[in-house]
């Protein structure tokens, strides 16, 4: 049952309370540089368990329970504590990018639920191509923002001011990531809806 691929997504899970420890203290360079580098190992441990379970013919009913849970509570932990530490702010409309963060986090437990609910009647959900995208979005995001504050001097001018270029990138890819949850979600529900009375 603990095989090398679960050992993975059981350690992304053990991780995400030292990633959010040091996410903790939004003026600390240093521990958002470390945590852009956990944030980057964990993406990593993420492929490549699915890609060794798949690859060694071992993939397990526990790897299949588990994977989708450590990413979302890995992409949860990373939204709450941004949100918690304002860094979902920015120019123009303040803190209004906290919305997005919101969207993305609905839409994980909705689909998590609605999972649950079809699971008892043999109907699954594949996962789509735009559902890829959106977590490539998301994963960009939350990567360009934790970068963007172990970054502070990589400014560059816009519109008569100075932004960082990681955080910027970072809201606009979490935009990205929120339209493309709400498309995948209203896909998901629809498939859903087919099988409720």
């Amino acid at each position: 049952m603990l095989t090398l691929p679960n050992i993975l997504t059981l350690s992304r899970i053990v991780t995400v309370p030292l990633l959010a420890f040091l996410l903790w203290w939004p003026s600390w360079e240093v521990g958002y540089g470390l945590a852009f580098g956990l944030y980057c190992l964990m993406g990593i441990t993420d492929y490549f368990d699915g890609y060794l379970a798949r690859s060694s013919g071992t993939v397990s009913k526990l790897g299949i329970f588990l994977d989708p849970i450590a990413d979302k509570i890995m992409v949860a932990a990373v939204i709450l504590v941004l949100t918690a530490q304002g860094i979902l702010r920015g120019p123009y409309v303040g803190d209004m990018h906290v919305i997005a963060g919101l969207i993305i986090l609905i839409r994980e437990i909705a689909v998590s639920g609605l999972r649950e609910f079809l699971g008892p009647l043999q109907v699954s959900i594949p996962v789509s191509k735009l559902a890829k995208w959106k977590t490539t979005f998301q994963m960009i995001s939350l990567g360009a923002l934790i970068l963007g504050r172990a970054m502070p001097w990589w400014n560059v001018p816009f519109g008569g001011i100075a932004i960082n270029l990681p955080h910027t990138v970072g809201l606009t890819t979490l935009w990205g990531a929120a339209v493309l949850t709400l498309i995948t979600g209203w896909d998901y529900l629809r498939v859903g809806l087919k099988h409720m009375d």
